[in-house]
């Protein structure tokens, strides 16, 4: 009778799925590649599935699941909108992502789990242009992010945000970046 019960509740969450369209996918083409087009802030990227995170993964099904590249670019666009003057203008793109952890089989369930270790440090790489009000540059260049002690520092904003280490991360690079220019 359980395993009856569980089969229908599997059944119910396939048939949900498929009636809500379906998993998403970060490499869906029909998905955007730019964020903040006509704000001060426009993020773009490359198509998701050359990323180190899905290319790499010991999971690649599970690791391009969900809309994490257009979160995280939102993210870069609202940070960076923050940090630099009215006026400005920023444009940066993003060339590649491995999210922090790993995707390792899981001894007592039948799918994957991501696991946070020190060796699976989030990393991003991107290329930007800084222009100041009048269209002079005032910075550019190819950006190497990584956090190799992701989980040694403080513990970042929410815990239950999947994509915390990888935020902490891009506020540091844009308090580096444009903060200090100030």
């Amino acid at each position: 009778m359980k395993s009856l019960r569980l089969l229908s509740l599997a059944l119910a969450g396939v048939l949900t799925a498929c009636a809500t369209g379906g998993i998403t996918r970060v490499t869906d083409p029909s998905l955007p590649h730019a964020v903040g087009e006509g704000t001060p802030v426009t993020v773009s990227w490359t198509d998701p599935a050359q990323f180190t995170e899905i290319r790499y993964s010991t999971n690649p099904s599970l690791a391009s699941e969900g809309d994490w590249v257009v979160k995280l670019a939102d993210y870069v666009s609202q940070s960076t909108a923050r940090a630099v003057p009215a006026g400005d203008k920023v444009d940066v793109q993003i060339l590649d992502i491995q999210r922090a952890g790993q995707y390792e089989w899981n001894y007592g369930t039948a799918h994957d789990l991501r696991v946070l270790r020190d060796i699976y440090p989030p990393r991003i790489e991107l290329r930007f242009r800084h222009m100041d009000a009048n269209g002079n540059v005032v910075s550019e260049g190819d950006r190497k992010l990584a956090d190799l002690a992701y989980l040694m520092g403080p513990p970042p904003f929410v815990a239950s945000d999947t994509l915390r280490y990888e935020k902490r991360m891009i506020d540091q690079w844009v308090r580096r970046e444009f903060v200090t220019q100030r």
